[in-house]
């Protein structure tokens, strides 16, 4: 008779854990991205829920894809909040001044910017000659 008690608490408790993570489940994935801006000097870091939306938001601007990996917005919300910890200043659209220490921040972070030297080289290049 006991033994019926626990089966039927712990099924209950089970069916109640699933039903909370399924409600907290507003963040979903998709592809966490950074941007590099060669006009201003800037990186965006931002959120799409997939391929096309990315591609979208990459025709329409002059930025040039740093790096790209799976996560979801909670990952974005997360970064935004440390960086702003840290004393690092964005634009509404989070966008970044491109600097060293902010780079060395994003990788720390894990977040994706990038391991092509190519990539760096030519940043650094385009910084030396503005």
């Amino acid at each position: 008779m006991n033994n019926r008690k626990i089966i039927k608490g712990y099924k209950s408790s089970k069916s109640s854990s699933l039903n909370e993570d399924n409600s907290n489940d507003t963040f979903k994935d998709g592809i966490i991205y950074t941007l590099y801006s060669n006009e201003f000097n800037s990186l965006k870091v931002g959120f799409a829920e997939n391929d096309k939306v990315l591609e979208k938001k990459l025709s329409s601007k002059v930025l040039i894809l740093l790096d790209m990996k799976k996560g979801n917005k909670r990952d974005l919300v997360l970064l935004t909040t440390t960086l702003k910890e840290l004393g690092i200043k964005y634009s509404n659209n989070f966008y970044f001044k491109y600097s060293c220490s902010l780079m060395r921040h994003l990788s720390t972070l894990g977040w994706p910017i990038g391991r092509s030297l190519y990539k760096q080289r030519k940043i650094k290049k385009e910084l030396l000659c503005a």
